[in-house]
């Protein structure tokens, strides 16, 4: 919200400087954005009267003004302003004057034409964005007075940025408040006559029960004058607040606003038909806004409507057919109260966020209306004139709000500040910020003013105290603590340890988004359900995650389209799925591997990373992280390739997957190598596996070779794993020396060696025992996989 600190200055007399003031502001939670002079350099422009303005001899566009500016001298000034006239007082630029930019005012010819000076427009003085002509004054303005001294430009206009629950600083009455309660000066408060009756129309209300109007005052204004001006103090107060003077009517209604935080409407009279009706929006029904746009309403919106038309947009944006006009002559004037439930989301949903919406959104005091009215009527009056009638006003009794007193202790208040803060100064602090206390034996009664909707709790009080006593005022404190040594499992895996496990293997760490991408996660996986976004940042970020795939994907192709090819990250965080209609939050590490094997070395080629290199990744990270045991199953995925797949499992529960991205998904996701992923569930990986002392043989180890032949589809590990089920107890170790196909062996088999340790440590190991052992371990192959020795 944009204000000028004059007018801020009217309601508090502060005896701080502007930087002063602005770094108050901040400190109160009321951030100041920026902070900018009120207009332009304006030395040696002073208030002048075109006394002439004749037609230039060399120029259609150029006229020859005579300007009077108080010295005595009448001053030869050529200007090519369309409503440059006789009779109208400017801002006029001396000779010698300096405006913003360095522009100096030098005297001049043009087209033959002597000018001494320069008459400004509003965006020469950077009074305004734009002009499309003479800034015209007051006929009243003085003559020869500087324009600043005239215009009171000493001055800036400070944008504070507001929290959605700061409702009650949105205007100048809640910026003084604060500075008030900050500085422990008297609020002064704007001093008007209230209006008298001078007739008795008044114009009947009705509020429908389903509506989000919980108040609504008004007062019929008649036979104003259409052709009367808004007054120049008033349209600076408002051009310095960031709002457009328009006309009497609207310009008073937003000055009010600005002024205590009520938003109001004026309607012209003679478009309402019979009465105010306040009802939701039928589904589909049009309304055509001031701004011009028709728009098609929703069932949920309340509307503002006379008998037979819909004339507003409650708390939003007024119709374009009962706007005031230059034919108005009589004007209803709205102050109402609208629930910010009731208008929140409406303002974005018909691109229609405006400054009534604004604060009606964040909660407007309930107690205000009558007071903006009488305000309204009083600067309206005073303008153009008119009789008002009696205020009236019509309630919704269920939407009235209903304050209750919070307790404040005073252990709890000393507790949370960490400093204790004398009664008078508590009170003082809530008493200025309007909240009404009650001292009782262990602290305060405390009941919430009715334009505070952000005061509820007990907690919410000890943060005034705090944040209006000042942050900057606390003293430094060390909390009381007292070390106590803690146990930590032995068995118990640090997630930062697997981390850097893999970190040592040459992996990089990436933080990725939970929301994703729904169609490239639907491709990775598409029979998991994913959870849609209710409101998504972005068209590519509208599900939450249930796979870390996604992310990984999406990093590697940013990488790629940097030029870096050799690739290795890793995540750990949470994947999100549905289960029996439940959100599942589920820890996992999940891994990505393209590129070249190791770095490029004179000492061998260049070898891509597969699957077996990212698989003995895997396997250092099982074995070092758990104390488990875990084997690799051949398995289909929908984003893997087909062979280059498996699931792992401990015992009989899946508990991850490695595999090679399928060749389908690597073209849709724009990726030109084929990655090799893994994920695993980090709960089964939470035990170390503890060193254990094991006895060393003091008899000799022997080597026996075996070569069978199986089918192609039996993996090593079912291999490994029928050994050692028929072996003894002294084989130590089982090693693949070889695996053929092709010349020799028949199609659909496989010739695999296999190396057998065998080691006892009681005696050394006859040539009996040895043969045994082979025997039953071949007679087993034999019997559970249909291998045959291959001889």
């Amino acid at each position: 919200m944009k204000f000028s600190e004059a007018w801020v200055r009217e309601w508090v007399n502060l005896s701080i400087s502007s930087d002063e003031l602005a770094e108050q502001l901040t400190m109160l939670g009321l951030e100041v954005d920026d902070r900018t002079p009120a207009a332009g350099k304006t030395d040696g422009v002073v208030v002048a009267e075109i006394q002439s303005a004749e037609q230039h001899p060399d120029a259609d566009r150029l006229r020859v003004c005579k300007v009077d500016d108080g010295s005595g001298e009448l001053h030869n000034v050529v200007c090519g302003a369309p409503n440059a006239r006789a009779g109208i007082r400017v801002p006029f630029a001396r000779v010698g004057a300096e405006l913003s930019g360095g522009f100096k005012i030098k005297s001049t010819k043009l087209r033959g034409v002597k000018s001494d000076g320069m008459l400004c427009s509003a965006a020469e003085l950077k009074l305004s964005e734009e002009s499309d002509g003479l800034h015209e004054l007051a006929a009243d303005a003085p003559l020869g007075l500087p324009l600043s001294e005239y215009l009171s430009l000493d001055d800036y206009i400070i944008d504070i940025d507001l929290t959605p629950n700061r409702g009650d600083c949105l205007s100048l009455r809640g910026v003084a408040r604060e500075l008030s309660a900050r500085n422990l000066v008297p609020l002064v408060e704007p001093q008007f006559d209230v209006v008298e009756q001078s007739h008795e129309e008044t114009f009947p209300v009705e509020i429908a029960a389903d509506t989000c109007c919980a108040n609504y005052v008004g007062r019929v204004i008649k036979g104003i004058d259409p052709s009367a001006s808004t007054p120049l103090w008033m349209v600076e107060k408002l051009r310095r607040c960031g709002i457009r003077s328009i006309s009497p009517s609207v310009d008073v209604t937003n000055f009010v606003m600005m002024e205590f935080g009520q938003p109001m409407h004026a309607f012209d009279l003679a478009g309402l038909d019979q009465g105010i009706r306040v009802r939701p929006a039928e589904q589909g029904e049009k309304l055509t806004l001031l701004d011009g746009r028709e728009i098609t309403l929703d069932a949920d919106t309340t509307l503002i409507c006379d008998h037979n038309k819909a004339v507003a947009i409650a708390g939003i944006m007024g119709g374009d057919a009962t706007g005031v006009s230059s034919q108005t002559q009589d004007v209803l004037l709205e102050a109402a109260l609208f629930t910010p439930l009731g208008i929140a989301g409406k303002p974005r949903r018909y691109n229609a966020y405006t400054d009534s919406a604004q604060r009606f959104e964040r909660g407007v005091d309930s107690a205000l209306q009558h007071q903006a009215i009488e305000r309204a009527s009083q600067l309206l009056i005073s303008i153009v004139g008119g009789s008002a009638g009696p205020v009236f006003e019509t309630r919704n009794p269920e939407l009235d709000r209903k304050m209750s007193t919070i307790h404040l202790r005073r252990a709890r208040l000393d507790r949370f500040l960490g400093v204790v803060i004398d009664d008078q100064r508590v009170s003082d602090i809530l008493n200025s910020l309007g909240i009404e206390l009650n001292p009782v034996s262990d602290g305060w009664e405390a009941l919430a003013p009715s334009y505070r909707y952000d005061i509820a709790i007990e907690e919410d009080l000890i943060e005034e105290i705090a944040r209006v006593n000042g942050y900057d005022n606390m003293p430094r404190t060390n909390p009381p603590w007292v070390p106590r040594m803690g146990s930590t499992p032995e068995q118990q895996m640090p997630r930062n340890k697997l981390q850097q496990l893999l970190v040592d293997r040459g992996y990089q760490e990436v933080v990725c988004y939970s929301f994703v991408d729904g169609e490239k996660q639907q491709l990775l996986d598409p029979q998991a359900g994913a959870l849609p976004l209710a409101n998504p940042i972005s068209s590519d970020m509208d599900v939450m995650r249930n796979s870390l795939w996604p992310g990984l994907c999406s990093t590697m192709q940013s990488n790629l389209n940097r030029q870096q090819n050799d690739i290795r990250l890793f995540e750990s965080g949470l994947k999100f799925t549905v289960e029996n209609d439940e959100l599942k939050q589920q820890p996992v590490i999940s891994g990505l591997v393209a590129g070249i094997r190791t770095p490029a070395h004179w000492s061998e080629s260049e070898k891509a990373a597969d699957f077996f290199d990212t698989k003995a990744d895997v396997e250092s990270l099982l074995a070092a992280a758990s104390d488990r045991t875990f084997r690799f199953q051949k398995a289909e995925h929908a984003a893997m390739h087909p062979g280059i797949c498996a699931a792992i499992y401990e015992g009989q529960n899946r508990v991850g997957w490695l595999g090679s991205l399928h060749p389908k998904l690597q073209k849709l996701l724009d990726l030109s190598q084929i990655p090799v992923l893994f994920e695993i569930e980090l709960e089964v990986l939470n035990r170390i596996k503890l060193p254990e002392f094991s006895e060393i043989s003091r008899f000799p180890s022997v080597r026996r070779d075996l070569a069978v032949t199986v089918d192609m589809d039996i993996s090593y590990a079912a291999i490994e794993e029928c050994v050692r089920k028929h072996a003894p107890s002294s084989l130590k170790e089982v090693r693949v020396i070889d695996v053929y196909t092709g010349k020799g062996i028949t199609s659909g088999l496989k010739s695999v060696a296999l190396g057998l340790i065998l080691q006892d440590f009681s005696s050394t190991l006859g040539d009996n025992e040895i043969d045994t052992a082979m025997s039953r371990i071949l007679n087993g192959l034999i019997e559970d996989l249909r291998a045959t020795l291959r001889t």
